[in-house]
């Protein structure tokens, strides 16, 4: 599959936002119906119905939907030394990075006696979505566990798909099992995120689900956090994606492994190089060719590089600006000197830089997390991180004298409203303090 090139110079408005559109995923509507459907279902009849979506979706007939002792015994067995030692690795740098993120607390003095903090609560019980569709994830299994262990929340549940032989992955549960986390369950989908949100015999209900998926997934994620009886959800998302800005300075090998790295998660994933050299170009394009050639999901691949492209664009500038209005999941800066071009960057997941930066690195064991905003989110929202997994409370404290100070201003804006009776509740405080 080559990726066409566009002049991005000689295209008008509506042609350079039809460039940069997100491939369309299945129809919304009929989508949500669906996902409706399924989560009143789990809802109502709780593991029966469990068993029968997975039954339905999965092919598996459910015996259990706990990982049992047992089950988490062999499934470290079934790894290599080498494999569990680079688990070991990734969870020492995601635990590193995520315990410098824990804020202290705060407390000042606004006015004479008026003091005001800011508490950090730990969520009671939260939920882990682990896919394992086309490839099991045993590092998202990482990303969630960690920050939701330093943060302290004292429930944590995880779901992932069974495989064709009933068991969950061995991987993610040894990634589980190393995270703290012990209470997993057999079960995927949009029915996984309805036990979650509103529990059922076997899986408890947890406050927040946190976690990447497919589309019915992430339906499912939107429908519960829409019902005060469900749950909040991390961050909205869909089909992953790479951007990647590149000069005529960087490795077009290195550009093309990069691309190819993201196209191969899902047939949905898009992926983008923009750069001012037609040289690099060309020579990315036929780069993307033969590296696909050897891989081993290259199906997957060549439909998402359908929906992918080479932008050229006048200077480094133009595709910063291109990057911003995409708002990529991550964004690689490939690249003479990457860091002079950090401080334009207003809109991405996460960002990559310089030649020796891979997006996998990310994925695994740098640190970041790798749970991030994609189809334009993250014009708004962030990656994963410990906030997520806490509440933030405010607190306010008044000395008399602090009232007698503060109060005639809350008394008087009150009155600006209309709204007599919060006037009042200083008012009475104010009489019983009487005059100086």
């Amino acid at each position: 599959m080559s990726l066409p090139t566009y002049d991005w110079s000689a295209l008008g408005a509506a042609e350079r936002a039809a460039l940069l559109r997100r491939p369309r995923v299945e129809s919304r509507a009929e989508l949500g119906r669906a996902v409706a459907a399924i989560v009143a279902d789990v809802r109502a009849r709780g593991d029966q119905a469990l068993a029968d979506h997975t039954r339905r979706f999965d092919g598996v007939e459910t015996r259990s939907l706990a990982v049992s002792a047992a089950e988490f015994d062999a499934a470290e067995t079934a790894l290599s030394a080498a494999a569990r030692a680079a688990m070991g690795r990734a969870i020492d740098n995601v635990r590193r990075f995520h315990e410098a993120q824990r804020a202290a607390p705060l407390s000042i003095e606004t006015s004479p006696g008026v003091r005001c903090e800011r508490l950090e609560l730990p969520l009671a019980a939260v939920g882990m979505y682990v896919p394992a569709g086309s490839a099991p994830l045993p590092s998202t299994a990482i990303m969630i566990a960690v920050p939701a262990a330093i943060a302290g929340c004292r429930e944590r549940v995880l779901c992932t798909p069974p495989r064709r032989d009933g068991g969950a992955d061995p991987a993610v549960l040894v990634a589980a099992r190393r995270c703290g986390v012990t209470r997993v369950y057999k079960v995927g989908g949009a029915q996984a995120i309805a036990a979650m949100a509103y529990g059922t015999e076997t899986i408890p209900k947890v406050d927040k689900i946190c976690g990447p998926g497919n589309a019915w997934v992430t339906a499912a994620k939107l429908l519960v956090a829409q019902d005060p009886e469900g749950a909040a959800l991390d961050l909205p998302a869909g089909p992953s994606e790479v951007l990647v800005i590149a000069d005529d300075g960087a490795r077009a090998a290195f550009v093309a492994a990069d691309l190819l790295a993201q196209a191969e998660h899902d047939p949905a994933a898009q992926v983008l190089l923009v750069t001012p050299s037609r040289r690099l170009a060309t020579d990315v394009a036929a780069e993307v060719t033969r590296q696909q050639a050897g891989l081993s999901r290259r199906a997957i691949t060549e439909e998402a590089l359908a929906q992918s492209r080479i932008i050229l664009v006048p200077d480094l500038a133009t595709a910063v600006a291109v990057s911003n209005a995409y708002a990529p999941e991550h964004l690689i800066i490939e690249v003479r000197e990457p860091r002079a071009l950090l401080g334009s960057v207003t809109a991405a997941g996460s960002v990559f830089l310089g030649d020796w930066s891979p997006e996998s690195i990310g994925d695994y064991c740098s640190g970041t997390n790798h749970v991030l905003p994609t189809y334009g989110y993250a014009r708004a929202w962030s990656g994963l991180s410990v906030h997520d997994f806490v509440r933030r409370v405010t607190v306010q404290e008044l000395s008399a004298a602090g009232l007698r100070d503060l109060g005639p201003v809350a008394a008087t804006l009150a009155g600006l409203e209309g709204l007599d009776a919060h006037a009042n509740a200083v008012a009475v405080r104010l009489a019983a303090l009487g005059p100086l």
